[in-house]
């Protein structure tokens, strides 16, 4: 995709991806723009995992310093090269406002927003009618806003085959679904109907799905899996014309942490549904005009198998504060998991588990926004 991210082409390179989700498909778009051939397997008919059970945020603003803001940063300008070329993922520019409502939320922006990486980030700390202007859509009381310019968007149930379809058109991918890997050696792929595919590299994305056979190569990898609950709403009568936040988000993203942010959790604590689900408010609004709402976080397994109503009714509430009117009739609920690296500082667990055979894991709720900057990087480390 040149620019300043640089590429190194090798020819004739036969890549095999088994996983269907949004960071095996970015594997895919990095060896076809190579050059290479690409075979993607797909136990499901289509995928069904965390890449499509999220906000389809591409959220800069909140990342740690350091490599996992660089890796953010970088992801961010791929998603823009890919949304060019692909329209159908809905790619927009529309950043994103963490709406305040208290001093002490407040605090936090300021103490973020006069750190060194502010600028980097796109960061500015915004007065209540400013924010209006970015967002009329937000008509409850705030004492400002903390914009990001950086932050974007994608829909998540329709960008991995909108990137399939285009990928397809360079006659170098073939998509595989409906079939489950049972054996991978270097250079070697059996599924479940019996079929053996021939590569020079394999690379596992396999999301949240870490025993059988990732257990039989890997063993156990320093990664955890999370659960959460989110939700969609009927179309919006209006635009809203940013992704939005709540003070609580400033709780969960590390690039909040400091002086302002213990404050915040000493003072205001959150409350006991909140606190318990470790929520925060995240709204997007999709391309058909429907929010949608998240998110719980869940740690310990074994995970319930149903969803519960309480923490809907939390976020439906601080939603409907936030944009001063009611919701929208809800039209679908979901819970989701996806697997994070236990050193949480780890954008994502990368290894070479056989010769020729990688294993890309544990991006957590970065998925989404870093996947296309984890396919470049492990292009490089395998050599592509």
């Amino acid at each position: 995709m040149g620019g300043s991210l640089r590429q190194r082409t090798v020819p004739g390179v036969r890549v095999l991806i088994v996983g269907g989700g949004v960071l095996g498909t970015m594997h895919a778009w990095q060896a076809v723009e190579r050059g290479h051939e690409v075979v993607q397997l797909e136990r499901e008919p289509e995928a069904r995992g965390a890449s499509v059970r999220n906000f389809g945020l591409v959220w800069v603003g909140g990342r740690a310093a350091g490599a996992e803001l660089d890796v953010a940063l970088r992801a961010r300008e791929l998603w823009e090269r890919v949304g060019e070329r692909v329209p159908g993922i809905g790619f927009r520019a529309n950043g994103s406002l963490t709406v305040l409502r208290t001093p002490l939320e407040v605090a936090v922006a300021e103490q973020t927003v006069g750190r060194d990486d502010a600028a980097r980030r796109g960061l500015r700390l915004l007065d209540p009618a400013r924010a209006r202007e970015l967002n009329p859509a937000l008509r409850g009381d705030m004492l400002g806003a903390l914009w990001c310019d950086r932050d974007a968007a994608v829909e998540p149930r329709v960008t991995q085959p909108a990137l399939r379809a285009f990928l397809a058109a360079s006659g170098r991918y073939t998509w595989l679904p409906g079939r489950e890997v049972r054996s991978v050696s270097a250079g070697r792929v059996v599924d479940d109907r019996g079929d053996e595919h021939r590569g020079d590299v394999v690379v596992l994305c396999t999301g949240a799905w870490l025993g059988g056979l990732v257990r039989e190569l890997a063993g156990d990898v320093p990664v955890r899996r999370v659960r959460l609950q989110m939700m969609q709403t009927e179309p919006l009568d209006e635009p809203l014309t940013t992704s939005v936040a709540d003070g609580d988000s400033f709780r969960y993203y590390p690039a909040y942490r400091g002086a302002a942010l213990d404050a915040l959790n000493r003072d205001q604590p959150q409350p006991e549904v909140a606190r318990a689900h470790a929520m925060q408010l995240l709204v997007v609004q999709r391309l058909d005009g429907g929010l949608t709402i998240g998110d719980t976080h869940g740690y310990d397994e074994p995970f319930p198998f149903d969803t519960e109503d309480e923490p809907y009714r939390h976020l439906t509430g601080v939603a409907e504060a936030l944009l001063g009117r009611p919701l929208p009739r809800v039209r679908r609920r979901w819970a989701g998991v996806y697997a994070q690296c236990r050193d949480t500082t780890q954008v994502v667990h990368r290894r070479e588990v056989e010769p020729g055979v990688w294993l890309v894991t544990g991006p957590g709720g970065r998925g989404m926004t870093c996947s296309p900057a984890i396919g470049f990087d492990t292009a490089e480390a395998v050599g592509l």
